[in-house]
């Protein structure tokens, strides 16, 4: 199990009230990046995924932490222990978003805004790929646009989160 807060928002100060907290959640094998094939995953390591994410969300006056873990239990475990913590999710449950409904259940208990993303455009891959059982809870689904999927997922965030506190 990996938690590690991402960086301060670079100096940009919420105003009270803001809604700018975000929790990046990386599943299964994602730990592997840099490993996996790069025409499906590319070729950064999570830990500088990450660090391009940092700098997005702070280019957005986001505040974003991120966790990684291969263990389903200890995902939905973080999951349970984010009320009150964050605002917003971006969640790439890996191989667990076609099949785990104990993860679907957890975010479905979190009630945040959540942004589904993906690295490869899972809709053009195996079948079994095409199936998420976490859409339906999700403001919106990123697949295919790689690491820039991320930015997307933030924007989509920011968004959403603006909204909701107007």
């Amino acid at each position: 199990m990996n938690s590690v807060p991402g960086p301060a928002s670079g100096g940009h100060v919420a105003a009270a009230g803001t809604r700018n907290r975000i929790s990046v959640l990386h599943g299964v094998n994602l730990d592997q990046l840099g490993r996996r094939p790069a025409a499906h995953y590319g070729s950064l390591t999570l830990m500088q995924l990450e660090a391009r994410i940092s700098d997005w969300g702070a280019e957005l006056g986001l505040t974003v932490q991120f966790f990684q873990t291969n263990h389903e239990g200890a995902f939905v475990e973080e999951l349970h222990r984010l009320e009150g913590t964050v605002d917003g999710l971006v969640v790439n449950p890996g191989a667990w978003t076609h099949y785990s409904w104990a993860i679907r259940d957890a975010l479905e208990i979190a009630g945040l805004p959540a942004v589904e993303v993906h690295l490869s455009d899972v809709h053009a891959r195996e079948e079994w790929r095409r199936t998420s059982v976490i859409r339906e809870l999700c403001v919106a689904t990123i697949a295919g646009h790689g690491p820039d999927g991320y930015r997307e997922a933030l924007v989509r965030l920011r968004d959403e989160l603006g909204r909701m506190s107007a």
